[in-house]
């Protein structure tokens, strides 16, 4: 199981060229104008407003890093655009590499390990 299949009870989606757009700057074509517009931390796994679309994009990077398997005992949330990581990691290396690729999903402006131990 995934991290998108477990925090989220969804699949990976097929094809990720519309979500590589999402997480690289690309705006969709519902969100052109000024009124329009979607916060880069409310956009969804398909360029959808989504309340939780940066926490599952974040999960969505973890799913597709080859080296991040899925950690039952870690969890992806979001407050505005901080990703927050809660739960326990199996070791520093393995949270040092998930705040590096969730700081690379567009929207992310921080991530926050306060409720993550390690070990």
């Amino acid at each position: 199981m995934g991290w998108l299949q477990r925090l989220f009870n969804i699949n990976k989606p097929q094809s990720n060229k519309a979500q590589q757009s999402q997480t690289s700057g690309g705006r969709t074509a519902a969100a052109t104008s000024p009124q329009q517009s979607i916060p880069p931390e409310r956009v969804g796994l398909n360029g959808e407003y989504d309340q939780s679309g940066l926490a599952k994009r974040v999960a969505l990077a973890f799913d597709e890093d080859p080296n991040l398997d899925d950690i039952d005992t870690l969890y992806v949330a979001q407050t505005g655009s901080i990703v927050v990581l809660k739960g326990k990691a199996p070791n520093q290396q393995t949270l040092d590499k998930m705040v590096s690729v969730a700081r690379k999903v567009k929207g992310a402006t921080a991530v926050d390990t306060s409720q993550v131990s390690v070990g």
